[in-house]
C-alpha cells in the first residue's frame, strides 16, 4: 500500500483535466470560428459555389411525327445527318470571341467565314438574315450537310475547334414524292426562342431549348401532336461540371404522325398542270395592251372534296423548296424568298391570295336576285352595254344575248343581266340616299355564302377576303379622307377629279358601285379556298363545309388515333329548287356556254362536269383567270393572276386534273386503272406498332401528250369569259 498521502495526487489530475478542458474549449473555439467563416463570413461564396454542385440537365430531342398524304406516302419526314454546330457559350470564352475558330471551321466545310460567322449571331431588330433567332444557349447548327471526312477531321482535331460538335442527328425532310412539292401547305421548322419558352413555360407543353417549332402551314397548326415530348437526363454533377451520377431519366416520347387529306398524285398533277397553264398563259397575247403577253406571274388551285370539305390538293405558285429551312437558312436563299422580284413564294395563295372574282361570283348574285323576290326562269334584258349615272357598262366583247332568264345568263355569263338586277335593287335601298334599313340582298347574300370572312381552313394565316358593303364603305372613306381631300381637285385631272368627289361622298354607295359588284368586279375580294368551298356546298345540295387538310393524328405505334371529322359551317341561303337549277346552268356552262369550248368530248352522260369561268379586270394589272368547277364528287378552282380569261388560261388545265384523277383519255374515255382518285377517300393508311408505315410508292406524273391542232376537240362557240 503506497505511502503517499490522498492530497499529493490532487494537483495534477486537476492539471491534466484544466490541460484536457482547454482543448475542448479550444476545439469548440476552431470549429465555431470556421462555422462562422463558412457561414456567416464567406457564406454567400460558398452559396454561389454550391449553386454549381447541383443538377444538370442533358436534353434528347424526340423525333418529329411525320407529315403523310391519304395513303400514307410521306410529305415530311425525318432521315439521320451529320450536323456541325457551335456552341456560342463556349466560343464566347475565348479572347476573339471564336472568330479563329469558326474560320478555320469554315476552311473544313466548304463556306466563307462571313457565311459561318452570319449563321451563328443572334437575331434581334437591327440584325438581317441570316442570323440565329433560338436561344443562346443551344448549339446552333452551321450545316446539316457535312460529309464523314468533314466531321471526321472536327472530332479528330478537337482542340483547333473548340464548341464545335459534329453529330450525327434527325433532321427534317421534304419529300417532294412524286415531284408534289405541296410547300405552303406543309409549312418549315426554325427554332425555338426565349420569348416562347418563356410565355410556354407553366403551360401543359413547355418548350426546351433544343426544340424546333412549326412556322407556318401544317407545321405549325400541328405543332404541339408532331412535336413530341423530349428525354430528359438529370446527371448530378460537382462545381467543376463533374458528373457524380445520374439523378433520374425521362425518355423521349416521339411525336405523333398526321395524316392529310392530301393525295401526292393529284398535287403532282395540280402543281404541273398550273405551272403549265401559267407557261402557257405567257405566250398569249394581251388584247387589251396590243403586242403584250400576259405576266402570268402568280397563281393557286384548290381540290377538294365535295361532301366533305377535305382538300385534296392545294398547289400555289411560285413556289420554294421548303429544305431549304432545315438547319437555319442561309442568306441568299432567304432574300430570295422574301425579295419582291421573286413575288413572295412564302405566300400560299389558295389561302392567302385576294382577288376580284369575275364572273365566278354570279352564283351568289343569281341566288341574291331570287332572295330579292325576283323569278330565276323569268326573262331579264341583256344587252351589249347599260348606262348608270353618265358611265357605260359594257357586256364582256360588247355582245348582246336578248331577252334570256338567270339560268342563260350564267351559261353565257352575261353582264349585263346583273348589272340591270343590281341597279334595280340598289334604287329600291333609296339609290345614293338610302333608306333606314336598306335590304342589301346582293351583299347580304354575299356574307351567307360565307364572304368576307375566313373558312376557318386548318392552316395558318388565312386571309378574310372582303365584301365591299355600306360598312365597309364607311370604314374605308374615314380612313382615307384626309388624303382624298388634300390630293382632290374639282375640275383637275381624271385622278384629282375622282379624289375630289371621293372626299365628299367615297363613304356613300353608288350606282356604279352597286352594278360593279355584282359581276365580281371593284372592290370585292376573295381567296380560291372561299369560292372551292362555295362551289363544293353548290354540289353537294348546299352545305358548306370547314375546310380541312388533317385527316387524323395518329401515335408513333399507331395505337392511339385522333380523327379529325368534316364539320358543317352553315348552308347556302337558297331553296332546293334555287340549288337544282343554277346546278343545271352551271352544266350548261361546260357544254353550251362559255366553258364549252374547252369540255369538247367530256363524258357528260357518265361524269357530270358544271362550271362557270371569270375574267376580273385589275385596275393597273392584266384580267386575272378564274375557273370554278365540280363533279359529283369533287371541286377544282383555279386562278391565275395576269392570266388572262378564265376559260382560255385555267379551262385546259382545270379538265387534266380531271382526267388525272377519273383516269380519262383525251376523248373522255375511262381508264379506273390509271384513276388517281376514281371515287372519295375513306380508309386511313395502316401506321405499325414499330412506326412503319404502309405506304405505295409514287411516281412522278407523266402528262399525256397534247393533240395536233386538226385533233382539238371543240365544243361549240361560245363567249370565252
Amino acid at each position: 500500500m503506497s505511502n503517499i498521502p490522498e492530497t499529493g495526487r490532487t494537483p495534477r489530475v486537476q492539471i491534466r483535466l484544466v490541460v484536457i478542458q482547454v482543448l475542448v474549449f479550444s476545439l469548440l473555439l476552431t470549429l465555431g470560428g470556421r462555422l462562422w467563416y463558412l457561414q456567416i463570413r464567406n457564406g454567400q461564396e460558398y452559396t454561389d459555389e454550391a449553386k454549381n454542385n447541383g443538377v444538370q440537365r442533358v436534353v434528347q430531342p424526340a423525333v418529329r411525327g411525320s407529315i403523310l398524304d391519304s395513303r400514307g406516302v410521306a410529305l415530311a419526314d425525318n432521315e439521320t445527318r451529320l450536323v456541325v454546330s457551335a456552341s456560342r457559350t463556349e466560343l464566347m470564352k475565348i479572347k476573339d470571341d471564336g472568330k479563329a475558330v469558326l474560320a478555320r471551321l469554315a476552311g473544313v466545310l466548304g463556306m466563307s467565314p462571313k457565311e459561318v460567322q452570319d449563321k451563328v449571331r443572334l437575331c434581334d431588330s437591327k440584325t438581317p438574315k441570316p442570323c440565329w433567332n433560338g436561344s443562346p444557349y443551344q448549339p446552333i447548327p452551321v450545316t446539316d450537310e457535312a460529309t464523314t471526312q468533314q466531321a471526321l477531321q472536327i472530332r479528330e482535331r478537337a482542340e483547333d475547334f473548340p464548341g464545335i460538335t459534329a453529330e450525327p442527328t434527325a433532321v427534317r425532310r421534304y419529300t417532294a414524292p412524286g415531284k408534289a412539292n405541296t410547300a405552303q401547305v406543309l409549312g418549315y421548322l426554325s427554332p425555338v426562342t426565349d420569348a416562347e419558352i418563356e410565355k410556354a413555360k407553366d403551360t401543359e407543353s413547355p418548350f426546351l431549348r433544343s426544340d424546333q417549332v412549326g412556322r407556318s402551314g401544317l407545321e405549325r397548326t400541328y405543332d404541339h401532336a408532331l412535336r413530341g415530348k423530349a428525354g430528359v437526363t438529370r446527371y448530378e454533377v460537382d462545381n467543376l461540371g463533374r458528373v457524380i451520377g445520374e439523378a433520374d431519366r425521362d425518355k423521349a416520347q416521339p411525336g405523333a404522325n398526321l395524316v392529310t387529306s392530301i393525295d401526292a398524285r393529284v398535287q403532282a398533277v395540280a402543281e404541273y398542270e398550273l405551272n403549265e397553264a401559267m407557261k402557257a398563259a405567257r405566250k398569249e397575247i394581251d388584247k387589251n395592251n396590243t403586242g403584250v403577253n400576259y405576266k402570268a406571274d402568280a397563281g393557286a388551285v384548290v381540290v377538294m372534296e365535295n361532301r366533305t370539305g377535305r382538300v385534296i390538293s392545294m398547289a400555289s405558285l411560285p413556289t420554294y423548296d421548303p429544305n431549304a429551312w432545315v438547319g437555319g437558312i442561309s442568306g441568299r436563299d432567304y432574300q430570295q424568298l422574301t425579295d419582291k422580284a421573286s413575288n413572295y413564294p412564302l405566300l400560299n395563295r389558295g389561302i392567302q391570295g385576294q382577288a376580284a372574282p369575275g364572273s365566278i361570283f354570279k352564283v351568289i348574285s343569281s341566288t341574291a336576285a331570287v332572295n330579292a323576290g325576283y323569278d330565276f326562269d323569268a326573262n331579264y334584258p341583256c344587252p351589249s352595254s347599260l348606262s348608270f349615272g353618265g358611265r357605260e357598262f359594257k357586256n364582256f366583247e360588247s355582245k348582246g344575248y336578248g331577252s334570256i332568264n338567270l339560268g342563260r345568263a350564267l351559261e353565257v355569263s352575261c353582264d349585263t343581266v346583273y348589272y340591270g338586277l343590281a341597279h334595280r335593287e340598289w334604287v329600291k335601298d333609296g339609290g345614293i340616299n338610302p333608306k333606314k334599313d336598306p335590304k342589301d340582298w346582293f351583299y347580304r347574300t354575299a356574307h351567307q355564302f360565307g364572304l368576307g370572312k375566313k373558312t376557318g381552313i386548318d392552316l395558318t394565316s388565312e386571309v378574310p377576303g372582303r365584301v365591299p358593303d355600306r360598312q365597309w364603305k364607311q370604314s374605308y372613306w374615314e380612313q382615307l379622307k384626309g388624303t382624298w381631300c388634300k390630293e382632290g381637285k374639282k375640275g383637275g385631272s381624271y385622278v384629282e377629279q375622282i379624289a375630289y368627289e371621293n372626299c365628299l361622298e367615297g363613304n356613300r354607295m353608288r350606282a356604279g358601285d352597286s352594278v360593279n359588284y355584282s359581276i365580281g368586279q371593284g372592290d370585292t375580294l376573295v381567296t380560291p379556298i372561299q369560292m372551292a368551298t362555295i362551289y363544293a356546298a353548290i354540289s353537294n345540295g348546299g352545305t358548306l363545309y370547314q375546310p380541312t387538310v388533317g385527316r387524323a393524328v395518329v401515335s408513333a405505334d399507331g395505337r392511339e388515333v385522333t380523327e379529325i371529322r368534316p364539320k358543317p359551317a352553315g348552308k347556302l341561303p337558297m331553296d332546293t329548287a334555287t340549288n337544282r337549277k343554277i346546278n343545271d346552268a352551271l352544266a350548261g356552262v361546260a357544254t353550251r356556254g362559255s366553258a364549252a369550248w374547252r369540255f369538247g368530248g367530256w363524258p357528260q352522260d357518265d361524269i357530270p362536269m358544271h362550271a362557270k369561268t371569270g375574267t376580273a379586270e385589275v385596275y393597273g394589272k392584266q384580267t386575272t383567270s378564274w375557273f370554278a368547277s365540280y363533279t359529283d364528287d369533287y371541286t377544282i378552282v383555279m386562278t391565275i393572276s395576269q392570266g388572262g380569261t378564265g376559260s382560255g388560261a385555267s379551262g385546259p388545265a382545270v379538265r387534266k386534273i380531271y382526267e388525272a384523277m377519273y383516269g380519262l383519255d383525251e376523248k373522255g374515255t375511262q381508264d379506273l386503272k390509271r384513276a388517281l382518285l376514281p371515287a372519295p377517300q375513306k380508309a386511313l393508311p395502316r401506321i405499325g406498332a414499330d412506326g412503319t408505315i404502309d405506304a405505295p410508292r409514287i411516281k412522278p406524273y407523266q402528262p399525256r401528250k397534247p393533240l395536233e391542232e386538226n385533233q382539238q376537240l371543240a365544243g361549240p362557240p361560245a363567249r370565252r369569259d
